[in-house]
């Protein structure tokens, strides 16, 4: 039976409804601060909790609630004849009901500018406190943290003369899950401040909310969700506002993400293409509608059925262009008029518009896997180029200017491309793309082949360094003019001599990018 309860929230959304649904079943309430007020205002009785604790809030309200005769009456197991009979002795009354939200930490350090100051000054004391007590004691306690909970148990106890104890233990669930990643937001904050000093905690806690549930995940026998980040997500995919199409997939979701990625790499115009994780078409030009095209052209088999991404505003020239073939998503950060009327005549297309000029990951971010029993944790791949290695001709014949912007090319897309991975590259345009072989040789073939006439003269990039020659022979009878690759192995000398003899340049940067 609710006979007592507490009122204080930052979130006053239902607050005044539920207080009246209460007081007119005879409950007695008590509160503080501006929800006292809101709920007096209503002209509904309120008891301030400082007549209760016969002491007045301090601290510029740092101290209300935190006294033993709030939480003697929220954690008195009330089976337990000792329990009662104490508070009875202490004066002390039951509260069989608290509802609470705690001050807002998440809005004030999401507010630009915000200080130091401002930040700590919005971590909750005493409502987590009496949160934990009163879930702790759920079996004697309802806790409600949630507005959209509140007509659930007043309905309840209204229909059946009480709160069950399934309820109870949902709602006792859902304060832990809130004040866990309440505390983790404020952990995550304060290890942000401290810059590179923690860089791996020993600890690892994170935490995200959830976006939606998928229909499926991988395959549709396996049960899906997707999840975001608390901070900062800016020019990432779940900042994208969906303007058209059926909802994104457990693989939509990982694939264009993989497309973004790669997209961050041009400070210049870009369409990127992808198909299962992997980039199939890549094209730079000084218009969306050029580079698209480049893109398609790249391979027009293995773009159907792809994700298309671009940093820059979709036209009508170019939304023609797309609507030739099937896609499943675009994303771009802007669409004109135009090109949205040509693209939403296909129904299940999804559009997005997200910001894609952002080439800057959001401060802090980790590559996280999760492995059976554990966690593996790095640094995001955010360089193209050791800052401190120039690049580097290991061969007798030098790549031209021009061959040099396509080996920078091959290379962005073989950075995304997993491994083992060869990209080709000319002209502003992505050719064969060679990725995810067990061997290096394997990747380099497939690429060749998919390049068709336009490799002779091309440029290829290998993820990893060549372990034998037989890469470089296989570039020499194709026809590869230029080759950049990292170095490093025992034998790179057999790759240089060999690019030697067929008149092959070859360029190392210093620097591997595994994709697994």
């Amino acid at each position: 039976m609710i006979r007592r309860a507490i009122l204080s929230v930052s979130d006053k959304t239902g607050i005044v409804e539920l207080a009246r649904r209460l007081a007119d079943k005879g409950v007695e309430l008590l509160s503080t601060g501006g929800t006292m007020k809101a709920i007096a205002g209503a002209g509904i009785p309120v008891t301030g909790v400082s007549d209760v604790t016969g002491f007045p809030e301090c601290l510029d309200g740092r101290v209300k609630t935190l006294h033993p005769a709030i939480h003697a009456g929220l954690l008195a197991v009330r089976g337990n004849q000792a329990h009662m009979a104490q508070i009875k002795e202490l004066g002390i009354a039951p509260i069989d009901m608290v509802v609470i939200n705690l001050y807002p930490f998440r809005a004030t350090i999401e507010k630009p500018g915000v200080t130091f100051e401002e930040a700590v000054e919005n971590i909750d004391i005493g409502g987590p406190t009496m949160l934990r007590a009163a879930a702790k004691n759920a079996q004697d306690v309802v806790v409600l943290i949630d507005p959209a909970d509140y007509d659930r148990v007043m309905d309840e106890w209204e229909a059946t003369g009480d709160v069950s104890l399934k309820t109870k233990r949902y709602l006792q669930y859902k304060v832990f899950e809130h004040t866990a990643q309440y505390d983790c937001m404020i952990q995550q904050y304060l290890r942000g401040q401290l810059e590179d000093e923690i860089e791996f905690p020993d600890n690892l806690t994170v935490t995200f909310e959830k976006v939606q549930d998928m229909r499926y995940g991988e395959n549709p026998h396996q049960k899906a969700a997707f999840y975001r980040d608390l901070g900062d997500i800016a020019g990432t995919l779940p900042a994208a506002r969906q303007l058209h199409g059926k909802a994104l997939s457990y693989n939509n979701i990982n694939d264009t993400n993989g497309a973004l990625e790669l997209l961050r790499e041009f400070d210049t115009t870009a369409v990127v293409a992808v198909k299962h994780g992997n980039p199939c078409g890549v094209g730079v030009a000084d218009s969306v509608s050029e580079a698209y095209r480049l893109a398609y052209e790249a391979d027009p088999v293995s773009v159907f059925g792809g994700i298309v991404v671009t940093n820059a505003a979709v036209d009508a020239a170019t939304a023609e262009q797309m609507s030739k073939i099937f896609l499943e998503i675009i994303v771009a950060p802007k669409f004109t008029d135009e090109a949205l009327a040509i693209l939403e005549r296909k129904k299940n297309l999804r559009l997005l518009e997200l910001d894609t000029t952002i080439r800057a990951y959001p401060r802090g971010e980790r590559v996280m896997r999760k492995v059976a029993g554990g966690m593996l944790v790095q640094e995001i791949d955010d360089k193209l180029l050791a800052e401190d290695t120039l690049l580097r001709v290991v061969t007798e014949k030098a790549p031209t200017p021009e061959q040099m912007k396509d080996l920078l090319l091959a290379w962005k897309i073989v950075k995304h491309t997993k491994s083992n991975g060869i990209a080709i590259a000319r002209d502003n345009q992505s050719l064969g793309i060679g990725p995810g072989q067990v061997n290096r040789i394997w990747s380099t073939q497939m690429a060749i082949e998919r390049s068709g006439e336009k490799v002779r003269g091309a440029a290829l990039a290998s993820d990893a360094f060549f372990p034998f020659d037989d890469c470089v022979k296989a570039c020499a009878e194709a026809g590869i003019a230029c080759i950049i690759q990292p170095g490093g192995s025992v034998r790179d000398q057999d790759s240089i001599d060999a690019c030697n003899r067929y008149g092959i340049a070859m360029v190392f940067t210093g620097m591997r990018h595994f994709k697994h």
